[in-house]
């Protein structure tokens, strides 16, 4: 799978300044956690959005990159919270979480996925 939702760089600057450099440096891990977060993000929805992104508004394709960066940069965070200061790791983590929520709100119902 590739990057369709979201672009690493999203994901990356989600996590903080104090993400693991190994993790972030990471093609094949990052990539995982993409292709994890866009199969949930999609199963969540029950909608292909990775088979039909061409076909999407520039606004959900917004949506889509805020809830799945967010999913990508949780797994970088729980990688390593060693380099965090104290309490930084479950501000990032509840932000994201927070992000993530809103947008499958929007994005699960049927009806915004095809906004004009």
């Amino acid at each position: 799978m590739t990057w369709t939702l979201t672009a690493s760089m999203a994901a990356i600057n989600k996590a903080g300044t104090h993400a693991n450099s190994t993790i972030i440096a990471s093609g094949a891990a990052l990539l995982q956690y993409c292709t994890d977060a866009e199969g949930f993000v999609c199963a969540q929805c029950h909608n292909d959005f990775v088979a039909n992104y061409s076909s999407l508004s520039t606004q959900i394709k917004g949506a889509l990159s805020s809830a799945v960066s967010s999913l990508i940069a949780t797994d970088i965070v729980y990688y390593d919270v060693t380099g965090y200061l104290v309490r930084e790791a479950d501000m990032i983590m509840n932000a994201n979480s927070e992000r993530y929520s809103q947008a499958l709100k929007t994005l699960s119902l049927k009806q915004n996925q095809t906004i004009n």
